[in-house]
């Protein structure tokens, strides 16, 4: 029996391409850069700050350089953290069926916990999720399952019991590695390029409402 969801952030439970790339955009005029297109930019915003940077500014940065250009970027990010980000459509309606069911709820991302708090406080979600473990919560990051356990210890729950909801394959390595089942959610930041049949999730979804299919 499942008695606690849990939803990766970016891509899965909260449309943040929005606002990661506006602030990506912004750097890239900073720096005298052509601007980007949000559907070139959307694809890469789950690989986090660094992967953002190599898209605008290349591959080939020198790593001070690289170091440099991504403090500024998450500079931006941090001042633009919720102008255009919101739940995805579906998703608070989702939440409260959660909540109404008596199950439990949280979030398990990579992004760091000084982005992530602000992020779902600004948004009210924090005192809604049972959990909120970050990238800097515990000594790993997914795909390591250390994230996942102490997501379980937080909600009280067994691994047996949860689902892990994602957009990455990392995602669902970490829910398998935890073995919790995994559900892709096919509407977040998945770039075309990408295999997710050869990921080993339990199930996809394209809409979040279908989740409760699967719990």
């Amino acid at each position: 029996m499942i008695t606690t969801i849990l939803f990766d952030l970016d891509g899965t439970l909260v449309d943040t391409a929005p606002d990661m790339a506006h602030s990506l955009n912004l750097l890239l005029e900073e720096q005298g850069q052509q601007s980007l297109s949000h559907d070139i930019i959307r694809p890469h915003v789950s690989n986090g700050s660094e992967a953002l940077v190599k898209l605008g500014f290349g591959n080939d940065l020198q790593f001070t350089r690289l170091e440099q250009l991504k403090k500024r970027y998450l500079e931006i990010y941090q001042q633009n953290i919720h102008v255009l980000s919101c739940l995805f459509p579906g998703m608070d309606k989702l939440l409260e069926q959660i909540e109404q069911s008596g199950r439990n709820w949280g979030v398990v991302t990579n992004k760091p916990s000084w982005l992530t708090e602000p992020l779902l406080i600004s948004m009210g979600l924090a005192e809604r999720c049972g959990c909120m473990v970050s990238g800097d919560t515990t000594a790993q990051r997914k795909p390591h399952p250390e994230p996942m356990y102490h997501a379980c210890d937080l909600m009280g729950a067994k691994a047996a019991e949860c689902v892990y909801i994602g957009d990455a394959r990392r995602d669902i390595e970490a829910g398998n590695n935890a073995n919790m089942k995994t559900i892709i959610a096919t509407y977040g930041y998945i770039g075309e390029w990408e295999d997710i049949n050869s990921w080993g999730a339990d199930a996809l979804i394209d809409l979040p409402e279908q989740i409760n299919q699967h719990f």
